[in-house]
């Protein structure tokens, strides 16, 4: 099973760019982030003809996260438990039903966070421990669990082709990057980190001062695989070449193969 992560940072902007890639690549699941429009706004019918089931969780301008899955979809849950006044679109998780077996999948974008020492830092931080008793409660399930997204977390100084201009952001504080390992050791599995040792392996390169052209990337987009999913990985890369195309997101699809049971 192909599972990637991408976000899209605007669906409707990308939804040629996401048609191409689906064509290309031929995921069974993908999940989308930052799609920026409402439920009702999303092109799932273009999707769907691409013989994708879809699932959505929207927000109006910001946000948005989506699971789109050749399989059909169950137990689909939108936002991100702990705390029911949190209106930000930034989670939803459903059971893939293919026919070697189920796989729950996550699709998560978590909050940027900046700037430090505000309500969005605070929000951020609040937010990975919500994701962090869920992600706990989901590893008593003993199920094969993806969960994937736009973490915006740079784990580790070699995440980042130069760490030193990210050192005052909140994607790279000691707090969200500790943050990040508690909850991948609770017993998940980073899917490209177990697969390559390599540095230069970003998955975002900024709009400003030349960042593509110059190869100024970081690593935040992640997926994090349960001991079940992970029993299952044969390999994990990056597109890389997505963010040459032209008006493309400023993110590119991270993907995992998992084998069959």
């Amino acid at each position: 099973m192909r599972i990637a992560t991408w976000n899209v940072n605007s669906v409707r902007q990308r939804a040629d760019h996401l048609a191409t890639w689906l064509k290309e690549r031929a995921p069974d699941v993908v999940c989308l982030q930052e799609l920026k429009c409402v439920d009702e706004a999303f092109p799932a019918e273009a999707i769907e003809a691409l013989g994708y089931n879809v699932a959505v969780h929207g927000q109006k301008t910001f946000n948005g996260v989506a699971i789109l899955s050749k399989h059909p979809l169950s137990d689909v849950r939108r936002g991100l438990p702990g705390d029911d006044d949190d209106q930000q679109a930034r989670y939803i998780e459903a059971l893939v039903e293919a026919p070697s077996g189920a796989t729950r999948v996550a699709s998560i974008y978590l909050p940027n966070g900046n700037p430090i020492g505000t309500e969005k830092f605070a929000y951020k931080l609040a937010w990975m421990e919500r994701l962090i008793a869920h992600a706990r409660d989901l590893l008593a399930l003993e199920e094969a669990t993806v969960l994937a997204g736009d973490y915006n977390v740079i784990p580790e100084p070699r995440d980042a082709r130069n760490p030193a201009l990210w050192v005052d952001d909140a994607l790279f504080q000691p707090e969200s990057r500790g943050a990040f390992r508690r909850l991948c050791a609770l017993g998940y599995t980073e899917a490209v980190r177990a697969t390559t040792d390599a540095d230069g392996v970003y998955t975002f390169w900024d709009y400003q001062a030349g960042a593509w052209q110059k190869n100024n990337g970081i690593r935040i987009d992640h997926l994090l695989l349960s001991p079940q999913a992970a029993d299952r990985l044969a390999s994990a890369s990056i597109d890389k070449h997505v963010r040459a195309w032209e008006k493309s997101s400023d993110h590119v699809p991270v993907i995992v193969d998992l084998s069959d049971r």
